[in-house]
């Protein structure tokens, strides 16, 4: 058994610090099974579990240096997958609750037989384009990655009051449009 193999996680992170990148696959493989078990049991399918573990381990690794190695690595780590989890369960939220208000409201997925490519095009793409970049961005970042205002902010380039403002346009002009 090598050295490494007995060091503690804080040692292990210190090592990465330090240059030895290869001691993160270490790290990755102490954790692995123990994040997958916790991400699928919250998730409950093994591909969401998958894709956030993965995520989870990049983060984790982009931030070691912010690690505070008299802390918990796997409290860190842990808490990390599961704000990874609760923002993938919010954007399927989101998804289900259009797919609900689209039962009830089929045009929402009504297609326009208006484009040139391949002669079909939702009428979700004739109501982007009303939107202005900003919100078109804010709306993206919210609804496909899960973003929050803060996070949105720093994508625009603007304070986060004004990612909301941005979001809540895009949303009424998407209403607004979607009740005539």
């Amino acid at each position: 058994m090598k050295k490494s193999d007995h060091m503690t996680d804080s040692e292990l992170v210190k090592a990465c610090l330090q240059g030895e990148v290869d001691e993160y696959k270490k790290i990755m493989d102490r954790y692995r099974g123990k994040a997958m078990a916790f991400a699928l049991n919250i998730l409950g399918n093994r591909e969401d579990a998958e894709d956030v573990c993965q995520e989870s381990f990049i983060q984790v690794y982009r931030n070691l240096d912010r690690f505070d190695t008299q802390k918990s690595f796997s409290n860190w780590l842990f808490s990390i997958l599961y704000n990874r989890c609760l923002d993938l369960l919010r954007k399927r939220r989101r998804f289900y609750n259009f797919f609900k208000r689209a039962k009830r409201d089929p045009s929402l997925l009504t297609l326009n037989r208006e484009s040139n490519r391949s002669n079909i095009q939702p009428l979700a793409q004739n109501i982007l384009r009303e939107l202005s970049p900003k919100e078109r961005t804010a709306l993206f970042l919210w609804a496909e990655e899960g973003y929050t205002s803060k996070e949105i902010a720093g994508v625009l380039r603007c304070s986060s009051s004004t990612a909301r403002v941005h979001l809540f346009k895009a949303r009424k002009k998407i209403k607004d449009r979607l009740e005539k």
